[in-house]
């Protein structure tokens, strides 16, 4: 009985902790004090002043910026490590270990061992440092995430339906799209939504590999918006815009996430037919002439 007290009253612990910051930064943005904790009556003041101004101006690029990084880098991630996933499940099982322990590495390393690293590989290539190259950090730290994530969606996947579906005339890419695809789905899902928080959230290889062009990220602007000498008011405001929208997302991520698994677990319990591509007639053909003309199966 103790124990479970101790429990409960840990769990509510960790979530004041979590999410007390939060709450402050919320309650501090409906005033108009520069300073967090100074409260000097409520005010929407700096809502309305958020997308006015040269300082407001330059945050919600970082914000457009920062956005479009991460979808750009997601999207791309999502479909390497895919691939990448199914290349090295196909593999031998000394060769997918190897493979499986150098995809490992990016997510053992420090994020400023990987910015740095991109950062001395771009300048010896003599590639210029802008929104591309972050863009490409961005797909080689997200990328071996993704392949976790969609590992164990292959190791679940019966082997016999590919192998059917090939049996009955489908090339590889109809099997990739009709067999494969599906089975995937979630972990693809699970692995974009993964890709996309990894790349919002990211400053030491951003930092590395933004360069001199005057691109800024919402952490960077940040970052030396603090070392100025303070933050920008306007930070209170549009972190709680983006608190809400981020929860309702990741609620409907959530119950996306939830619908797919248990049709994909209502499905697993029905026995999976096998996909026709050709009309059973020509089956039973190209059985009657592989042969002799019998259509027996022995």
């Amino acid at each position: 009985m103790m124990t479970k007290w101790m429990a409960k009253g840990y769990l509510w612990l960790l979530l004041v902790l979590l999410y007390s910051p939060i709450l402050i930064i919320m309650i501090f943005s409906f005033t108009e004090a520069k300073v967090l904790g100074n409260w000097t009556g409520f005010s929407t003041k700096l809502y309305s002043s958020l997308f006015t101004g040269g300082v407001q101006r330059s945050l919600v690029s970082a914000l457009w910026n920062t956005f479009a990084i991460a979808m750009i880098a997601a999207t791309v991630s999502t479909l390497l490590g895919s691939i990448a996933a199914i290349g090295i499940f196909n593999l031998r099982s000394r060769t997918r270990q190897v493979m499986n322990f150098a995809n490992a590495i990016p997510m053992m390393n420090a994020d400023i061992i990987t910015g740095v690293s991109l950062f001395l590989l771009f300048v010896s290539f003599g590639v210029s440092q802008g929104f591309t190259t972050v863009v490409l950090a961005h797909i080689t730290f997200c990328t071996p995430y993704v392949v976790l994530s969609v590992m164990p969606r292959l190791k679940k996947m019966n082997q016999n339906v590919y192998e059917a579906a090939l049996d009955l005339g489908a090339t590889p890419f109809q099997a990739l799209r009709k067999v494969i695809m599906p089975e995937i789905w979630p972990g693809m899902i699970s692995g974009f939504i993964l890709a996309f928080t990894l790349s919002i959230d990211d400053f030491a290889v951003t930092i590395f590999t933004i360069g001199n062009e005057g691109l800024e990220t919402l952490s960077t602007f940040i970052y030396a918006d603090a070392r100025k000498g303070g933050l920008t008011p306007e930070l209170r405001p549009l972190s709680t815009k983006l608190q809400g929208k981020s929860s309702g997302r990741a609620g409907r991520h959530q119950i996306v996430l939830h619908l797919i698994l248990l049709s994909n677990r209502k499905k697993s319990k029905k026995k999976r037919p096998v996909p026709e591509f050709f009309p059973k007639q020509a089956v039973k053909q190209n059985r009657s002439a592989a042969h002799g003309g019998s259509t027996s199966r022995w």
